[in-house]
């Protein structure tokens, strides 16, 4: 049990955190079947009108994102000595949220176009409800691991392959296995069979990881004891308001939340508009879409033991700036890519430069704002005396789910405005135009407010091991 000593940069052995980034797997698998299919499979498949589909997602975020800080607060709030502040929220929102998917994924396109929005909307809340459950904890359960400046990171690092590979197991094995040409569908993401294995294999998998990584960390549970909160008067209401009101008031925390939703603005664009630009503007089937989407996820995971380096060189904030900047190059890349469509519409090869140095960029944009706050809580801690990791998360995502939301929405409306239509194998010269550019000028204009958002943030290395030193000595004090 020395390992697991609670004490001042505790570090965790490496199979630990493998276990718990495999958890990680789960939120990339059930994340991404949603972002890069369901506006796809909705409009294309179960031929509900884009607007429609728009609604019903951001409908579903707004729930998801208010509901997140209130999941956060649940879990800093829970005191079960059995499962810890977050253990028990991976079992119940892992298996429900593998459940559900399952169910979304084998709706019929026989009924009428009323039910199966009222279905896809129903279905759409209760995974993200059964997501926050699971999300929200394990997103604070891995800030709480380890309070090492750089092994936060490093723990980050992993989570984040995992995550990266659940986004890629997704998209590129799932376009190469689940949806490939038939002569009956010779563009395989337009057959209707398709979805439904992928509904039941994404299925199991995410089930699996979620229980992979509870039995990989409940041994932490004692450790993570230690924080439970023995004051009942902190579950009332106006105090849980009163928190969420310190942590939006945290300038620092917000320089970081902002930056991480600005580059969460700028995924939501890519991941939802994407396979609509790729297959209508580009021309491009779901081999091809799969190898420019495998080769991102690929440099995106090979980039994070160098993203690990370079924020230990430079430090997080630095390293953070650098991410920002190659995005905006990418998307400069990708305008260009539409000004010549003529020439490159077809050719995979083209799009290889892109991938890259988007994949290189969102590599340290999916680890660093998580490991920075860490770092926020830490300053927090030293403030209040109390660790909220949980809250802290659950408004993290707010920020972010809340603008995400708003994007959709925008998205739906916009593929009804720019007149696309389902039922045509080629769509109008201009509405392929319109949303490519929306897809590269909106993430362009989406990092560079990241950018600018980021700049504030005032940590660092030395500042936050100050921070850790004065939290010991008030500990040993008490």
């Amino acid at each position: 049990m020395s390992k697991l000593r609670s004490s001042s940069h505790r570090k965790i052995p490496f199979l630990d955190k493998m276990g718990y980034g495999l958890g990680n797997f789960t939120t990339g698998v059930s994340n991404q079947v949603l972002g890069t299919y369901l506006v796809f499979y909705c409009t294309a498949i179960l031929d509900i009108p884009g607007s429609l589909v728009g609604l019903a997602v951001s409908l579903s975020i707004i729930w998801d994102a208010i509901t997140d800080p209130f999941m956060g607060y649940i879990s800093d709030m829970t005191k079960s000595q059995t499962f810890g502040r977050r253990h028990q929220y991976l079992l119940i929102g892992g298996i429900g949220l593998g459940i559900c998917n399952f169910i979304l994924w084998n709706i019929s396109s026989g009924i009428s176009p009323y039910m199966k929005f009222v279905l896809i909307f129903l279905l759409i809340i209760v995974i993200k409800t059964f997501s926050t459950i699971y999300v929200t904890p394990y997103t604070a359960l891995g800030a709480e691991l380890s309070n090492d400046y750089n092994e936060r990171t490093t723990i980050q690092g992993i989570k984040t392959i995992f995550f990266l590979l659940g986004l890629a197991f997704v998209s590129v094995f799932g376009m190469f296995v689940f949806f490939r040409p038939t002569p009956e569908f010779p563009s395989g993401q337009l057959n209707p069979a398709s979805y439904n294995r992928m509904g039941l294999f994404t299925s199991l998998l995410i089930i699996i990881f979620a229980v992979w990584c509870f039995f990989s960390t409940k041994k932490y549970i004692p450790i993570l004891n230690e924080h439970i909160q023995t004051d009942t008067s902190d579950s009332k209401l106006s105090t849980l308001l009163s928190a969420f009101k310190d942590i939006f008031l945290n300038k620092t925390f917000r320089h970081v939340a902002f930056a991480y939703m600005f580059t969460n603005i700028a995924s939501a664009l890519v991941t939802n508009m994407g396979l609509h630009v790729f297959t209508y503007t580009f021309s491009l089937d779901s081999q091809q879409i799969a190898l420019i989407v495998g080769v991102q996820f690929l440099v995106s995971i090979i980039s994070q033991p160098l993203w690990s380096l370079i924020s230990k060189r430079l430090d997080k904030k630095p390293s953070m700036v650098l991410g920002i900047i190659l995005c905006i190059i990418s998307s400069f890349i990708f305008l260009l890519l539409i000004f010549a469509k003529d020439y490159v519409s077809g050719n995979v090869l083209y799009f290889f430069p892109f991938g890259i140095l988007a994949g290189f960029g969102t590599g340290g944009l999916f680890t660093l704002p998580l490991s920075m706050v860490a770092d926020v809580i830490d300053l927090d801690e030293l403030n209040t005396g109390k660790r909220a990791e949980g809250s802290y998360y659950g408004c993290l995502t707010l920020f972010y789910k809340m603008s995400q939301s708003i994007t959709l929405l925008l998205i739906g409306f916009i593929l009804d405005l720019v007149k696309f239509d389902a039922n045509l194998t080629t769509q109008a010269e201009s509405t392929v135009i319109i949303l490519a550019l929306l897809l590269s000028i909106g993430s362009a204009v989406s990092f560079i407010a990241a950018l600018l958002s980021v700049l504030g943030y005032n940590l660092n290395r030395s500042k936050v091991e100050e921070i850790q030193k004065k939290i010991a000595s008030n500990n040993i004090t008490i």
